[in-house]
């Protein structure tokens, strides 16, 4: 015999619990597992968009561990088979924190706040996580009124937790492979083949040291290989310690993204290709005054200056390509 999906129960704005208890549908118990609800279904959309096997994996198994959830949710203390059914305990709680641990050390830490909606996996479980916090703010409402496992709170906020991570691991995945796929439509540098000498990465420092003499900065002046790798770095007296870091960065940045780190700005702006590549992968900055070293076509290296304004780095970067 065919199941009612409709039963005209609800048509009055009541429902029954587990248990047989019947509450409006507005009740802080039935908000409280609707939340949960709405978050289970974000996660189904964000396991659809993820990349990665392993990740949505673990998306699938924290689905199902939230179906018990739910339902020690919408059981009241003292109803009916509520001694049966199981409950939050420690261990879960544990588990996701060494989830946490283990996928915590797959992303880089940017110390910046979070723009959601780089990729459509992790924006969906971001949204996850914003509904997560919500199901944990209407858990503490209920638990004023009425008792809630405390296991449970603490099971919401990890698990917040959890899906921030999820991520941030899942979007710079994204961004990594996006960036890949732009960098590898350049064209590739054979380094192997066009090696930069140490005499001709210190005849770039030269004209470099002597035109920010002209203009009258002390600069920091790197020259990396098509790596990224650093050749040489050169610190003028009085340049800014920032610098010290700065420059070799505009160089590796501008080797292996094969642009000036100026243009790179324009690419990793809102909606462009590259957006977020800044704050995603290391030693990466859209600060000018990074150029590629360019032989027959091919890029084979970066320089980098940094110690003026960006015209006074991007002047004296180009003097260092002659």
């Amino acid at each position: 015999m065919k199941a009612d999906i409709y039963t005209r129960g609800g048509d009055t704005g009541q429902t029954s619990l587990l248990g047989g208890v019947r509450v409006d549908k507005d009740d802080l118990r039935v908000d409280a597992y609707g939340t949960l609800d709405e978050m289970t279904s974000c996660l189904g959309v964000a396991r659809t968009a993820v990349q990665d096997d392993e990740l949505c994996r673990e998306i699938i198994d924290l689905q199902g561990e939230l179906i018990p959830l739910m339902s020690e949710v919408a059981t009241p203390a003292g109803a009916a088979g509520a001694a049966s059914r199981p409950t939050v305990g420690v261990a879960q709680v544990e588990r996701l924190e060494r989830l946490i641990d283990h996928y915590d050390t797959q992303w880089i830490h940017t110390g910046q706040f979070v723009r959601p909606g780089g990729a459509p996996g992790s924006a969906a479980l971001d949204l996850a996580r914003a509904i997560c916090r919500r199901a944990e703010r209407r858990l503490v409402a209920l638990g004023r009124v009425e008792p809630v496992n405390p296991v449970l709170i603490k099971y919401i906020n990890r698990l917040s937790d959890l899906l921030y991570v999820f991520a941030r691991v899942d979007e710079q995945s994204a961004i990594r492979t996006t960036a890949r796929a732009v960098l590898a439509g350049a064209g590739s540098a054979k380094e192997a083949g066009m090696p930069l000498p140490l005499n001709e990465t210190e005849a770039m420092i030269q004209r470099g040291l002597r035109r920010a003499g002209e203009i009258g900065v002390p600069m920091v002046l790197a020259v990396v290989d098509a790596n990224g790798d650093v050749i040489q770095v050169r610190r003028m007296d009085g340049a800014l310690i920032v610098s010290v870091t700065l420059a070799p960065h505009k160089a590796y940045t501008a080797a292996i993204v094969r642009l000036p780190t100026e243009q790179l700005a324009a690419a990793a702006q809102p909606g462009q290709s590259l957006f977020g590549i800044d704050v995603n992968l290391p030693k990466v900055t859209l600060v000018g005054g990074g150029l590629p070293i360019v032989k027959n076509g091919v890029v084979v290296g970066g320089v980098g200056a940094s110690g003026g304004t960006v015209a006074q780095d991007v002047d004296v970067a180009q003097a260092m390509l002659g």
